[in-house]
C-alpha cells in the first residue's frame, strides 16, 4: 500500500531486508585467526633442553599425560605437573610431588628428559630417587636423529 505525503506524492513502503551481511563476521574471524596463530607458539611451557639423538621406536599413546622429570644442563630438576613447571624443584619437593601423584595413579608413566650435557651420574641419581619414591618404571626420553632441536 502506498502512502501519500503532505505534498501529494506517493511513496512505496520499504520492505525489510532479509539478507545478513557476513563481511564483518569474516573480518572478526580473520582477526581471531591471526591472534591464535601468534599466541599458539607462546603456549609451550617447559625447560629448553638439548636431548640426545637415539634411534628408537616411540612409546604407545596413553590416555594420561606422563610425568616428565626434566634435567637441565646445570643439573636442576623440573616436573611438568605441579604449581609451576618452569621453576626448579629440590630433591624432597620433587619426590613428594611424584609420590603423591603415583599414589593416586599407580600406572602413570614417569619419564626423565635430560639434557645432553647432564652427567650420567646425575641422571642415575634422579632415577634411583624416583624408584625410592615408589615409581615402578622410569623411562628416558630422547629425540629421533632426524628431528630438529
Amino acid at each position: 500500500m502506498a502512502r501519500v505525503t503532505p505534498t501529494g506524492a506517493r511513496r512505496a513502503r520499504r520492505r525489510p531486508m532479509s539478507e545478513i551481511n557476513v563481511v564483518p563476521y569474516i573480518d572478526v574471524m580473520l582477526v581471531l585467526l591471526v591472534i591464535f596463530m601468534v599466541t599458539a607458539p607462546l603456549l609451550y611451557h617447559g625447560v629448553d633442553l638439548e636431548l640426545p639423538e637415539v634411534a628408537s621406536r616411540p612409546l604407545d599413546e596413553d590416555e594420561r599425560e606422563p610425568l616428565i622429570v626434566s634435567l637441565d644442563a646445570e643439573g636442576r630438576t623440573y616436573l611438568n605437573m605441579g604449581e609451576d613447571p618452569d621453576l626448579p624443584l629440590e630433591g624432597t619437593a620433587l619426590l613428594d610431588t611424584v609420590r603423591s601423584i603415583i599414589e593416586e595413579h599407580p600406572q602413570r608413566r614417569v619419564l626423565i628428559r635430560g639434557d645432553e650435557a647432564v652427567p650420567y651420574g646425575r641422571v642415575v641419581d634422579v632415577m634411583a630417587s624416583l624408584q625410592r619414591a615408589g615409581v615402578p618404571k622410569v623411562g628416558l626420553m630422547s629425540r629421533p636423529p632426524d628431528a630438529g632441536g
